[in-house]
């Protein structure tokens, strides 16, 4: 794609990375067939390549960004799916993040709208005021009537009970059973370890059992991944900045051999926190290391090889694999949960159509709930044909999203790698099923 950037734009190094990223885009549209919300909507403009398009004008002219082109990259998932297709290597992901920052800067947003978006960047990366939030929600589900449209979509959406808090989640360290094989930090996260804690118990089990001494690094906390994907981009730095100092003490001190991350949305923004800081002197060197030891639970478990036990009888249980767009698309991690389950003895299947996002991306079903709740009955349609007992996947989103709305449980992967491997059945589970 031809650029028309000044010599004074190309001086900063963010229009200089945009500018990079377009040039390499050749125009094929092969991501149209992959982009779920071209694939409902039929707009180009709601495709990758129209999105591109609208993203180079509003850069080249150094324009505030006009409703249409506001509209536009909302309706984007940043599911990542166009770049697992594109040919071109198109880096669209840092495109797009770059536009939403421009979006949040220059464009003026209905006053309810901008409402909405400083609630929830306030309140789900903070656990304790999520917490608040939750039990408030549920207080007020019988005056959902009278809440304006968006307000009642939070309501439907908070769980008729808030899981108390989990002592794992406070900084400690969880020593290895037996000889001791590697140091890791676990990411403990925010909204997660509110909805489910018990994903990050399974986690500690699971690590600790195979030998792994865990780390909760006093300081660490959200990702940065909610704001930055609101286009929010200073809290988002400062979040990944506290993480960044937490795990380098770490390193630093007895070291680590990984930071595990059990979401994989977070998992791809921690991933690029070596990019996020790359101009940035103070903490680029710090922000590339913790980067490099950053791995999705499933990729540190292949490593460390999965032991299963005898007692536990799972091989009747048909699991549906739903594979989250973060893990697949954003991190190129695709057989290495599916072989781990097999492994442990589940019957693993995967839905039609696997590549297409559930329609969870983070805070999109908050924002844009008639375009989620699209791609959420299509996905569910899709894992209903499988005849499976649960549906397994890697991230707190897909759980939500697909949880009491596909008719079978929906459990996190770790949770059942943990059962199969000596720890207990997951809670959700039928008495029936397994041993």
């Amino acid at each position: 794609m031809q650029t028309n950037f000044t010599l004074a734009q190309l001086a900063d190094p963010d229009i200089a990375e945009a500018n990079s990223i377009l040039r390499s885009c050749v125009h094929c549209g092969f991501c149209t067939a992959t982009c779920p919300t071209y694939v409902l909507l039929g707009d180009e403009l709601d495709s990758p390549r129209g999105r591109i398009y609208l993203i180079k004008d509003m850069l080249e002219g150094g324009k505030e960004a006009p409703a249409r082109v506001a509209e536009h990259i909302d309706r984007c998932l940043s599911c990542l799916s166009c770049m697992t297709t594109c040919p071109s290597g198109v880096h669209y992901m840092h495109l797009v993040d770059q536009a939403r920052v421009r979006v949040e800067e220059t464009h003026a947003r209905p006053l309810p709208e901008r409402m909405l978006r400083a609630l929830l960047a306030f309140v789900l990366p903070r656990p304790g005021v999520f917490r608040l939030a939750l039990i408030g929600a549920r207080l007020g589900r019988p005056f959902k009537a009278l809440m304006p449209g968006r307000l009642k979509t939070l309501l439907d959406m908070a769980p008729a009970s808030v899981p108390a808090p989990s002592s794992v989640d406070r900084p400690q360290v969880f020593p290895a059973e037996g000889e001791r094989r590697m140091r890791v930090a676990m990411f403990t996260g925010c909204a997660q370890r509110v909805l489910s804690p018990q994903i990050n118990e399974a986690t500690v089990r699971l690590l600790t059992r195979h030998g792994c001494d865990v780390v909760v690094a006093e300081g660490a906390g959200c990702c940065g991944a909610l704001t930055l994907h609101m286009g929010k981009e200073a809290p988002a730095h400062e979040n990944a900045k506290a993480n960044i100092a937490a795990w380098h003490r770490e390193i630093e001190g007895e070291g680590l051999d990984a930071i595990v991350i059990n979401a994989s949305g977070c998992g791809t923004t921690i991933k690029d926190y070596g990019f996020m800081f790359r101009n940035d002197s103070a903490w680029a060197d710090r922000a590339q290391a913790v980067a490099e030891r950053t791995r999705d639970i499933s990729e540190v478990m292949t490593d460390l090889s999965l032991k299963t036990t005898a007692e536990k009888v799972v091989s009747n249980l048909r699991i549906a694999y739903q594979a989250a767009c973060s893990l697949q698309h954003g991190q190129k991690i695709t057989t290495a949960p599916k072989a781990l389950l097999a492994s442990a003895g589940f019957d693993v299947v995967e839905p039609a159509e696997s590549h297409l996002c559930c329609g969870s991306a983070g805070t999109y079903n908050l924002l844009q709930p008639e375009i989620a709740s699209q791609l959420r009955a299509r996905k569910v349609k899709n894992l209903s044909r499988l005849n499976a007992d649960l549906v397994a996947s890697g991230n707190i989103g897909c759980l939500t999203q697909l949880g009491g709305e596909v008719g079978m449980p929906v459990i996190h992967t770790v949770e059942l790698l943990d059962w199969a491997t000596g720890g207990p059945k997951p809670a959700n589970l039928p008495n029936s099923a397994g041993a």
